[in-house]
């Protein structure tokens, strides 16, 4: 583990045993102003940091603290909503897979937008 990804790591740490809800923890670590995009600032830098096992156990604290309800209004994170267009049959996947984990299809689809995704995974647009 190198310096800097001891460094974030930690940094994740102190922050997660103050208990903060998740969507403050997810701003100050993964955010755009965040630890992780600081000390990584290019994306070749931060894809090299996904693969760590560091980056591994920030994911886990973050999992944990969605475990939590965060507080019921944040004015430093309000909350914004998206319309994804998807076929008949991802949204059916996803419902079942919603009820089979006993969650809501917001709270999984929170979950899998904060994983990380291989690059070749993405399709490109060009």
């Amino acid at each position: 583990m190198t310096a800097i990804e001891k460094e974030v790591q930690q940094l994740a740490q102190s922050l997660y045993t103050q208990s903060p809800d998740w969507m403050t923890f997810y701003r100050e670590v993964f955010g755009l102003q965040g630890a992780i995009r600081q000390r990584f600032p290019t994306r070749s830098q931060l894809d090299e940091f996904e693969q760590t096992e560091a980056y591994r156990e920030i994911q886990e604290m973050l999992a944990k603290l969605r475990e939590h309800k965060p507080p019921v209004t944040n004015p430093e994170e309000p909350t914004q909503a998206i319309t994804v267009r998807l076929p008949k049959s991802v949204h059916e996947a996803l419902r079942v897979e919603a009820h089979e984990h006993r969650t809501s299809m917001n709270k999984l689809c929170i979950s899998k937008l904060l994983q990380f995704i291989d690059d070749e995974l993405i399709p490109s647009d060009v």
